[in-house]
């Protein structure tokens, strides 16, 4: 006799779907170690797992920027990665480092803290943007905040971020939630659905991304 909520195994090109009657949970397998990514804490632990996205943060923070966060890519291709079961780190074109200071929106200064980062880390591609002016650059109202920034993304997959508290503690922000890059399925964020003008933007950068070549299992 099947119990009713007996659960089913089914594999599929490297990653597995465990299913049962409450939910649908992915997950992969790490050094013989079944990893579950179904939340954001389980998100959280993959990064305080990596050495690498660990150091680049402690390195971020020495800045001691206002409101500051490690966002978009770095964020996301770490998920990504791991739900294709890549053994390798998937190069990363930048390291976004975002805060928000409305009183100094110098872009030259944040060239200066670039380099800064770079004295540290030189190996690491920094960018840093203050989301105190990039409201400008982006033609949009003034941002309140780093988040108020980030849920204004174009891709809801983009929409995140990562920052160290005072006490090193990570914290994970998603504003437009994480369903869809844990199922690695691309799309706009509200932000970007109000108007057709953003839309266009949003389909060219997607053409542009072309993320599927890298990643197979997406969904755009």
């Amino acid at each position: 006799m099947v119990e009713k909520n007996k659960k089913r195994e089914e594999k599929a090109r490297g990653w597995r779907i465990l299913l049962t009657n409450e939910e649908i949970v992915r997950y992969y397998i790490l050094e013989g170690v079944t990893r579950v990514i179904k939340n954001e804490n389980d998100i959280i632990s993959l990064i305080q797992e990596d050495k690498w996205m660990m150091e680049i943060l402690i390195t971020s923070k020495k800045l001691n920027l206002p409101d500051w966060w490690v966002c978009a890519g770095f964020v996301r291709t770490k998920i990504w990665d791991v739900l294709h079961d890549f053994s390798q780190r998937t190069p990363l074109p930048d390291v976004d480092v975002v805060y928000y200071d409305p009183t100094n929106t110098n872009e030259s200064y944040e060239k200066e803290l670039e380099k800064k980062l770079k004295l540290y880390r030189s190996d690491i591609p920094w960018s840093v943007k203050n989301q105190g002016r990039m409201h400008v650059i982006n033609n949009n109202p003034p941002y309140s905040s780093s988040l108020d920034a980030i849920s204004k993304f174009p891709e809801t997959v983009t929409a995140l971020g990562v920052t160290l508290d005072a006490n090193d503690n990570l914290i994970l922000i998603a504003p437009c939630g994480i369903h869809d890059v844990i199922n690695m399925e691309v799309n706009p964020t509200p932000y970007f659905m109000e108007t057709k003008e953003r839309m266009v933007i949003y389909e060219e950068r997607i053409r542009k991304k072309n993320w599927q070549s890298i990643w197979d299992k997406i969904k755009v």
